[in-house]
């Protein structure tokens, strides 16, 4: 075999090396892997064409359809995006209540990406629309709480308050395919140099007047309930005395000879009475009145 021979042989073996090689970085560049925290779009040209592993309410891990896809390589780019909860820490501000009340309010947003291709034309990618969602979740916030009292904020009516709260903000981020969860206000503090005895004296204030209210309410219940009682007991006794008079005189009777001859009586007054006296009737007649 002449070296001429030998050499073609080695360009055409080295030509079909190099033909498998590019085949193989073909394929490999087509398969990408997308876990099951991320959800992926591709990208071909610079337009959005399809998500991998969009996010779905309701489905389980696992039937998602995380895990290896096809793409057309250096013509298609995956953007990829977290798939789980995000937290978005807002600035501590200083908020104004609806009663006039300055507060140094610290919360933070819990958000998921529903909407991955809209998330990607508005911000472009998880860290960014988290970075571009802080300022404006912050200003939505003061706005929301300016519409509230500072003592609504403190009592059981706060859950109420943050259920509003996030629904306003849930509106403000689905321009961005984004989706407010939860909304958590770490601390609500007066500002400092802010004497708190004020505030307090004005909670048990109002906590005062309430209790006051009440027990009026009670003791306005409790005189309708004694005087239908009292109304009630009237009307037996007269409707007793008018089936038979003559148990009139004798009830009349029992009770003036209760407070005459009880021995609680301590008076120690002494009566005097001939046996036909007409007060002691009842005595003569075995309490038939005649």
């Amino acid at each position: 075999m002449t070296p001429t021979l030998l050499q073609h042989l080695w360009e055409d073996h080295g030509r079909g090396l190099a033909l498998l090689a590019l085949v193989a970085l073909l394929g490999f560049a087509s398969v990408v892997d997308v876990p099951e925290t991320e959800q992926a779009v591709v990208m071909r040209l610079g337009d959005p064409v399809r998500v991998l592993n969009r996010f779905q309410p309701n489905v389980d891990y696992g039937d998602t359809g995380a895990g290896l896809s096809l793409r057309i390589p250096f013509f298609e780019q995956l953007v990829r995006i977290d798939r789980r909860v995000l937290a978005v820490e807002m600035d501590k501000q200083e908020v104004i209540s609806s009663d006039q009340r300055k507060l140094d309010v610290d919360a933070f947003a819990r958000i998921r990406i529903i909407d991955p291709v809209k998330m990607v034309r508005t911000a472009g990618t998880s860290d960014r629309v988290v970075e571009q969602l802080g300022p404006i979740l912050t200003s939505v916030l003061r706005q929301q709480l300016g519409a509230h009292t500072f003592q609504s904020l403190l009592t059981p009516e706060r859950a109420a308050v943050m259920s509003q709260i996030r629904a306003g903000l849930d509106r403000e981020t689905r321009a961005y395919g984004v989706q407010v969860l939860d909304v958590r206000i770490e601390g609500a503090d007066l500002p400092d140099g802010v004497p708190l005895d004020s505030a307090f004296a004005r909670m048990r204030a109002a906590r005062e007047q309430q209790a006051t209210a009440i027990r009026a309410q009670g003791q306005k219940q409790a005189t309708i309930i004694e005087a239908e009682a009292v109304a009630q007991a009237a009307k037996i006794y007269a409707d007793s005395f008018n089936k038979d008079p003559g148990f009139y005189d004798f009830y009349r009777a029992m009770q003036s000879y209760e407070a005459a001859f009880s021995p609680a009586n301590k008076a120690g007054t002494t009566i005097v009475l001939p046996p036909d006296n007409d007060y002691l009737r009842q005595f003569r007649s075995g309490g038939k009145g005649k």
